[in-house]
């Protein structure tokens, strides 16, 4: 087995680029290498760079996030993932020692000590020469319990910078050069306001993975990743635990909305809607003309404002989806999803109408309304508190309220205007900004409409609490489940 964790020293060194096309490379049986097995990873909240692993790597990429999970769950996650795989790949987020507290006890390096992987260092070497070696130096006297096994140069200015670079390196430091990139338009992705552009809206995104990994693989020594990666110590999946809310009841149909415009999904969140009894069948809001049947709608985020034309333009889905959540069709709604069931969306000299369930409007700002991680307080409008959504979480009491604080991530351009007084909000928000900076998470008929994103953690099992305000809706209004068409 191989087992190593991919950081940088700053945040925009090309550590994705290179996470990708190694992914790419080990798994595609090319390059002199035989196909393996490779289960990737992310550290911290993500949608996009894991939705290019996942095609990358052809499984589904897991995230893996301190704020959001004790230690024993990150242990619990990589085992149960990455047990069946040849390799496991995280890719870091930021630097290798950046973190929220002045002890780095959610950094990258937390992350490598806590899952004992070696770190391989991504450096931007662009005009850089001699100074590389303390960099490097530094890095490894930092912290003695980390192991740098190997550095990849990034963006270099051609065969003379490397061999410079090579030499300096070999000679003021044991850390061995296992790629030199060299500065390549055709690397760069599609960039966008929030990082990378979303690969389900890329239509040629497995061509240029393939031609990515092509130049990973000739750039990047695989083999010597390989065995200063190598491992003998298996990992041992965790027993199943006996799932809180498994039912023998007929499943649930939970319809999501997943293209373009919509994409933002978790692979364990929708794994844990599975495991709670939730059968799934996905619909496009830019094509489809109505909902599909179904008794629960779920609508994450994306860049509906990237589709304005398309969305606006579909306005018998639109009026559908309207009349489902006014008739009390039980919907969760993050970010992306909030602004779409909005009345409309303003951006730039263009304003767009939406679907309307909810009586504001959306307004796009050129920075970040919200960015980062939340902390919320759950309150008696909570759509889910019969589900046992505010016992549920293991969290410490909020010292302000006494209550469970449910942790979670937030990062949206937008925010909501012109929103009725008498606004019913399930949250309180006790660190981050939501949807004015005090409140989040709108509750109309049985519409729960937020700009934060929930985890499917074990202080917060809200697929479970989510299927099961399903199945408390159908049986308050004496209804069977419906048959969920693939």
């Amino acid at each position: 087995m191989h087992r190593f964790l991919i950081s940088a020293a700053h945040k925009s060194s090309g550590k994705t680029t290179v996470s990708i096309g190694l992914a790419a490379a080990l798994s595609s049986g090319k390059f002199g290498q035989r196909r393996r097995s490779v289960q990737p990873f992310k550290k911290g909240p993500d949608y996009i760079d894991p939705l290019w692993l996942s095609v990358a790597a052809g499984r589904p990429c897991y995230n893996l996030d301190f704020f959001l999970s004790p230690d024993s769950e990150l242990k619990a996650q990589f085992a149960r993932h990455g047990h069946d795989a040849e390799v496991c790949l995280v890719e870091g987020n930021k630097g290798l020692y950046d973190g929220l507290d002045l002890e780095g006890s959610n950094s990258n390096a937390a992350l490598a000590s806590l899952l004992d992987l070696p770190v391989v260092l991504v450096l931007d070497a662009r005009g850089m020469t001699r100074g590389i070696a303390p960099l490097i130096l530094g890095y490894q006297a930092f912290d003695r319990n980390i192991r740098i096994a190997g550095v990849i140069l990034n963006r270099l200015g051609g065969r003379r910078h490397e061999a410079k670079l090579r030499a300096v390196i070999e000679h003021y430091t044991d850390v061995p050069v296992i790629g030199a990139v060299q500065e390549d338009a055709e690397l760069a992705l599609v960039e966008r306001h929030l990082g990378l552009m979303p690969v389900n809206e890329t239509a040629e995104a497995e061509r240029h993975i393939a031609a990515i990994g092509e130049r990973i693989a000739a750039q990047v020594d695989l083999d010597r990743l390989l065995a200063i990666s190598h491992t003998d110590r298996p990992l041992t999946p965790p027993v199943p635990p006996v799932a809180q809310w498994c039912s023998s009841e007929d499943p649930v149909c939970i319809a999501i909305a997943r293209d373009a415009a919509f994409g933002f999904y978790y692979a364990d969140d929708l794994e844990a809607l599975a495991a709670a009894g939730a059968q799934t069948v996905f619909f496009d809001t830019l094509h489809d003309s109505r909902l599909p049947p179904c008794d629960g709608l779920l609508i994450g985020g994306g860049f509906p404002e990237c589709f304005l034309d398309q969305l606006e333009a579909n306005t018998a889905l639109r009026a559908d989806i309207r009349r489902a959540v006014e008739a009390g069709l039980p919907t969760y709604a993050e970010c992306g999803g909030l602004m779409y069931l909005a009345r409309s969306i303003h951006w730039k000299d263009r304003s767009a109408t939406m679907v309307g369930a909810i009586p504001g409007d959306i307004r796009m700002h050129d920075k970040p309304v919200g960015r980062g991680y939340v902390i919320l307080e759950t309150n008696a409008n909570h759509p889910w508190r019969a589900a046992g959504m505010a016992a549920s979480s293991d969290r410490a009491p909020d010292p302000a309220s006494g209550s469970a604080a449910l942790h979670a991530h937030e990062f949206h351009y937008s925010s909501l205007h012109d929103l009725p007084a008498d606004t019913r909000y399930a949250y309180a928000v006790r660190r981050g900004h939501g949807i004015d900076g005090q409140h989040d998470g709108i509750v109309l008929h049985r519409l729960l409409a937020s700009y934060t994103h929930l985890r499917a953690t074990s202080g917060c099992d809200w697929p479970a609490r989510f299927v099961q305000h399903v199945r408390n809706c159908l049986t308050a209004d004496h209804k069977e489940p419906i048959p969920c068409s693939p």
